[in-house]
């Protein structure tokens, strides 16, 4: 025992300090925190903004990736003494074997669930910043951090239990291709079982498939530590038991895990305009960006009459008097980063949407002579330069067509307002024909 100046005995370390300092926990945490910033950032397109999007990605990153890698790297710890060549050393010592193991693997599962814990810290972060609505998904993260904590103990002890070097890796591969297969299944059959499977980012987990997902990857850790290291290895039989129950309500239970999520019901409009402006309300946020790439096509329709009430952005189909939104999901395409990407195209989509004739198996051409010149009119295609100059340089009878598209457009640009509005009125009252008939000549 060492003396210091004043005479009284200095505390010697604690001995999980060593290896949580200077063990191969800090260099499993960076390998862990490096995979899925690296694998996140990557097609940050696709969920940054959207926090369901968000918890969609780090659940799937965490699952298929960071599951293997914890398995691995608990692995490779578990050998270290074979490596080492101290195994019978360590035998004599006083600790037995369920307190060396937790000694060694504690330090691993904190460095691990550190690692990934600061993944999920930035890029919640990421969406903050430009989030469009909803909020958080923190049940998830905690979920999957508990799941990576068994990974890591549960390969420890097939670490302890298989002298090979190329355990951990062919381990981690194989975890990597179970969990894939399981993933690939959907959500029928065993996939329940698997970490990596998740609703859709309209849905949430009910509330006791957390639960259930802790008890089905916890038990079988803690059966496997105490199967191992227990004095009385019966006792494994208990967490098995509850990881079976678990598992086998999980695979029952099937999609009735996941639940539409309430916000995704909602919506949230802007009555200013005709028809009224709605966006799901797990975009609220994008509203003011929906209206104002609008605005050009609902002051057109000022004043005219057998209009939908409005834009609707729900799940299903949008009532008789009501028509859809463009879609803003999935992320990454239509919105970036809580932006729109292309207001004018948007637009476009919204008009179509107008006298888009979805029930026609077939649209007479010069239906869709007049459809074109009110599309031009309220909000033109993006690129409808090309498209014209294409159909212009075909045949002889798509020259023909492209000029009367031209001079139907200019007809409905001549008519003076009044004129024009009761035209539209007309036009929109006969918004779901497939036949010219009854549709107002142009």
């Amino acid at each position: 025992m060492t003396l210091v100046a004043e005479g009284r005995p200095e505390s010697s370390p604690h001995p999980l300090r060593a290896e949580v300092v200077r063990g191969f926990g800090p260099w499993a945490g960076a390998a862990v925190l490096l995979t899925l910033t690296v694998t996140l950032a990557v097609n940050s397109t696709q969920w940054q903004g959207g926090w369901a999007e968000t918890r969609e990605q780090l659940h799937t990153a965490a699952g298929l990736l960071g599951v293997p890698m914890a398995l691995a790297a608990g692995c490779w710890q578990g050998g270290r003494e074979r490596r080492r060549r101290t195994e019978e050393l360590m035998a004599t010592a006083a600790r037995g074997p369920f307190a060396r193991l937790l000694a060694s693997a504690l330090p691993l599962v904190l460095w691990v669930v550190a690692g990934y814990a600061v993944a999920v810290v930035l890029a919640l972060l990421a969406t903050w910043y430009c989030a469009t609505g909803d909020t958080p998904y923190l049940v998830v993260p905690l979920t999957d951090a508990f799941v990576l904590a068994a990974a890591t103990v549960a390969g420890q002890v097939v670490g302890l239990l298989v002298a090979w070097r190329l355990t951990a890796p062919l381990l981690a591969v194989g975890a990597y291709v179970l969990l894939g297969v399981l993933s690939y299944d959907g959500r029928g059959g065993l996939a329940p079982l698997s970490p990596v499977v998740d609703g859709v980012t309209t849905t949430v987990p009910v509330w006791w498939q957390p639960v259930a997902m802790m008890v089905w990857t916890g038990g079988l850790a803690v059966a496997a530590v105490l199967a191992y290291a227990a004095r009385h290895r019966s006792v494994a039989l208990l967490p098995l038991a509850a990881a079976t129950a678990a598992g086998v309500l999980l695979v029952q239970t099937g999609d009735g895990l996941w639940h539409t999520n309430p916000i995704a019901r909602r919506q949230v409009c802007d009555t200013s305009t005709t028809p009224q402006i709605c966006v799901n309300a797990r975009y609220a946020g994008l509203l003011p960006q929906v209206s104002d790439a609008l605005s050009g096509l609902t002051g057109r329709l000022e004043g005219v009459q057998n209009l939908p009430v409005r834009f609707e952005d729900r799940p299903g189909r949008p009532a008789r008097d009501e028509a859809e939104t463009p879609m803003l999901a999935p992320i990454g395409w239509a919105v970036v980063r809580g932006r729109l990407t292309d207001p004018k195209q948007y637009a476009w989509e919204a008009g179509t949407a107008l006298y888009g004739r979805v029930e026609c198996d077939e649209v007479d051409v010069r239906l869709r002579r007049i459809d074109d010149a009110v599309g031009h009119y309220l909000a033109p295609r993006p690129r409808e330069k090309y498209f014209d100059e294409d159909l212009a340089r075909r045949s002889e009878a798509d020259r023909a067509e492209y000029e009367a598209r031209l001079a139907a457009r200019a007809r409905l640009k001549a008519m003076d307002e009044q004129e024009r509005r009761a035209w539209l009125s007309e036009y929109f009252a006969t918004a779901d024909e497939c036949t010219p008939s009854g549709v107002p000549a142009l």
